[in-house]
């Protein structure tokens, strides 16, 4: 037998026998160093036979007899005392091991692991394959909600098994170098928590398409075409960061958005004769971050009113350079996903329900496909989404669970303070760090920790850390894991597809591990690759398809919209306020027009802004009424016109 599996003749009770000084039993060395954490075994291998040498390999567990207790020991490293080997010599080689706990027995003659050691090795110790019973005391929490994901790599007969509430309450990561199987492992972990936790809801932030794949049965995809993110459910920062295009907003613009938007939120709320309405929204304390319906051609209406449209036209670039950004990105075909309603409505209800999976309905996971967003929004779009997930646990009062899963999240929220965008790094942590109280779990998924934000990192107290070839990563992984088995990272860069090494909150001990692989069915993969249709061949190319979404030519048709705007801009300018006309019928269709309280005029006294061009507007009406302006006169004095 080797390493705990039967080989030959052996059976269990042969594995589990200690044959005290009988070597390539159970037998293999004495302890000839011992400290507070390490210990060094000598072995022999008589003869030059290598039989005894094959029972040690790094990263495996042995034990060592101290009374009535056994000490457990993970090997870190091996090398022959005279650094040579003698082909019919007895060779003696010098085992390093680290301190992992012991199996005692307890007063009712239990016998139990425990992480802490009560009685350190001796010198001349006995060190001996640990049996296979104490490998399934190790390794089995004795938790209710505990899973199966794979099994040991030291005992295949073994399940490595993980405490799923505890991964889930206090955050995890899953770490790992591209083409290791990250994605498959995190899929298989979704689905124990999943099962494990009625309550539980899943977002994954997935910018590579490629989960929907995995989750036939219980996930709904959202992709560019079907995605409904309204922008009056932005914060102020969030609706910048796609106006201003990723780019630092101007701070004038910036401020005229300020104070221009909660306007345009009580224009909203109060309508044509809500003048009640608007007082109470005012008590109430409308600000541009909070998440109630406006419309865009009332938000164009109060910068509009700032700009003047008889004169001072040219002095207030910054103005007109806000509105052109506004009207741009309405004319965005990828931006048609905040803008393509025709009417605002408050869908608020609704959206949470679809993307949060609220209602349930036997599919508790939402594939939130990030790959056709612009760049420079997907940041906004994912503080959205992990602000509103934080939102739901801790109004929802416990009733549902809500884990946001981050795929590359080293985007989101990178190591370097300067790059990423403040509210998204803001929103996860806040997740991150009081998440836990309100039934928020987060799941962070990258291939290159080392330039994750580390107190982010810090946060997940459960991690799976597959092979990883760099150096800074590696260094990462160490400063993490418990100091007492910081050697199981030192093979981080040689372990195998599909294996991990896991520790923290969810497993009793540091194992190293392999996940149980799943059926073709359920692997994550990109959109359409792999599916039926495929040849040897390939898809036939077709070359106007894959311009016509490059060019996104299904934009949102917001003409009526703009001919709406410009007729109201023209006709406001051309008549006095106190006549303005309101076309009723003009938001029956397509996007809705001008609020009338919100026109220059229409009796906005309260405004802090004034209006000077109504006041000349005013002015020049009251002269007209106060002259004689019968059908032979014209305002000012002077006679008519001839022919």
């Amino acid at each position: 037998m080797i390493d705990g599996q039967e080989t030959g003749s052996d059976s269990a009770s042969d594995r589990d026998r200690r044959d005290v000084l009988t070597p390539g039993n159970r037998f293999l060395g004495r302890v000839v160093a011992c400290d507070g954490t390490k210990v060094v075994i000598a072995a022999e291998a008589q003869n030059g036979e290598t039989t005894l040498t094959e029972l040690w390999s790094v990263g495996r567990l042995v034990s060592i007899s101290v009374g009535t207790n056994r000490v457990v020991a993970l090997v870190a490293s091996m090398r022959t005392a005279t650094s040579s080997w003698g082909e019919a010599a007895n060779n003696v080689f010098l085992v390093d091991a680290e301190l992992m706990g012991e199996v005692r027995m307890e007063a009712e003659g239990r016998e139990i692991f425990s992480a802490g050691i009560t009685r350190y090795p001796f010198i001349g110790a006995i060190a001996h394959r640990i049996r296979q019973a104490d490998l399934r005391r190790i390794y089995d929490s004795g938790l209710p909600d505990s899973c199966a994901i794979g099994e040991l790599t030291q005992d295949e007969t073994i399940a490595a098994t993980i405490h799923v509430p505890s991964m889930l309450s206090k955050h995890f990561a899953v770490l790992g170098s591209t083409g290791v199987g990250k994605s498959s492992s995190v899929s298989l972990l979704l689905r124990k928590a999943v099962e494990a936790d009625p309550k539980l809801r899943v977002l994954i932030l997935d910018p590579h398409n490629e989960f929907a794949a995995a989750f036939p049965d219980k996930a709904v995809t959202i992709d560019t075409d079907t995605l409904e993110l309204p922008f009056w459910m932005m914060r102020l920062e969030e609706f910048a960061e796609v106006i201003f295009r990723g780019r630092p907003a101007a701070p004038e613009e910036y401020d005229v958005l300020r104070e221009a938007i909660p306007e345009a939120k009580r224009a909203f709320r109060g309508g044509l004769d809500g003048a009640l309405i608007r007082r109470q929204a005012e008590r109430a304390g409308l600000t541009a971050d909070t998440p109630v319906p406006y419309r865009m051609s009332d938000l164009l209406a109060q910068i509009d009113e700032r700009i003047g449209r008889l004169e001072g036209r040219a002095d207030k670039p910054a103005l007109r350079a806000l509105k052109t950004r506004l009207l741009a990105a309405l004319d965005d075909p990828r931006y048609r996903f905040m803008f393509a309603a025709g009417t605002v409505e408050d869908s608020l209800q609704e959206i949470l329900s679809r993307i949060f999976r609220l209602s349930g309905d036997g599919k508790p996971i939402t594939a939130f496909q990030l790959a056709g967003i612009p760049g420079e929004v997907v940041n906004a779009v994912a503080s959205v989404l992990c602000r509103m997930a934080f939102d739901i646990g801790l109004w929802s009062e416990g009733a549902v669970h809500v884990l946001v899963l981050c795929e590359e999240a080293h985007r989101y929220v990178p190591a370097d303070a300067a790059l990423g965008f403040l509210p998204t790094r803001q929103a996860i942590a806040r997740i991150a760090k009081e998440g836990r109280k309100y039934g928020v779990s987060l799941g962070i998924v990258t291939q290159r920790p080392s330039e994750l934000d580390q107190t982010i990192l810090s946060q997940c107290s459960t991690v799976f850390a597959m092979r990883l070839a760099n150096l800074r990563d590696q260094e990462i992984i160490r400063s993490a894991i418990p100091t007492s088995s910081s050697s199981t990272t030192t093979f981080l860069s040689a372990i195998g597809n599909g294996e991990a090494i896991a520790f923290g909150e969810a497993v009793a001990v540091p194992m190293r591990m392999r996940f149980t692989r799943l059926p073709p069915n359920r692997l994550p993969r990109p959109h359409q690759h792999g599916e039926e249709g495929w040849t040897a061949e390939g898809r036939p190319l077709d070359v106007n398809t894959i311009v016509a979404r490059m060019r996104a030519v299904a934009s949102p048709d917001i003409t009526g919209f703009q001919q709406r705007y410009e007729a109201m801009s023209e006709r406001a300018t051309s008549k006095p306020p106190g006549i303005l006309d309101h076309d009723a019928s003009s938001g029956s269709q397509g996007f809705e027009p001008y609020s009338p309280s919100m026109l220059p005029g229409a009796g906005m006294p309260e405004s802090r802004f004034g209006n000077p061009q109504a006041d000349r507007f005013n002015a020049l009406r009251r002269q007209i009424l106060s002259t004689d302006s019968g059908p032979d006169r014209r305002p000012g004095g002077g006679t008519p016109r001839k022919g």
